[in-house]
């Protein structure tokens, strides 16, 4: 005697194990949900570490703001043209920081990525 398989019947067989019983309640998300996007905990030391000597409160040297708070960097980025003062080559005029040299391309890609990344604070 032979058995003949039907496809609908192994596919219904195949979509019936498929199934399960897990719920949106059973998934569980990762802790840091922004871990893979640059914060502005990791702009800040480039900031502090490249940019307070003038960009302090008060400012020094004749600086036009601070960029001591998270406000002001981003204010900075968003409607100073700090990317493209920090990405002008070695020589040009407004390159920051002043009379140089520019920032490394890696910490310039960190502040590039933050801005990318919606500018998140934490």
């Amino acid at each position: 005697m032979k058995f003949k398989f039907s496809y609908p019947l192994c596919f219904f067989l195949f979509v019936l194990s498929s199934c399960t019983n897990t719920t949106y309640n059973d998934i569980q998300l990762d802790e840091d949900v922004n871990s893979d996007f640059v914060t502005y905990q990791e702009v800040k030391p480039i900031i502090d570490n490249n940019c307070l000597n003038c960009h302090s409160n008060p400012t020094q040297n004749g600086a036009s703001m601070s960029l001591v708070t998270y406000e002001e960097v981003k204010n900075s980025v968003l409607n100073r043209n700090l990317i493209d003062r920090i990405s002008r080559n070695d020589g040009a005029d407004g390159l920051m920081p002043q009379g140089g040299p520019r920032l490394s391309q890696d910490l310039i890609n960190i502040i590039i990525q933050w801005e990318l990344d919606a500018l998140l604070e934490n």
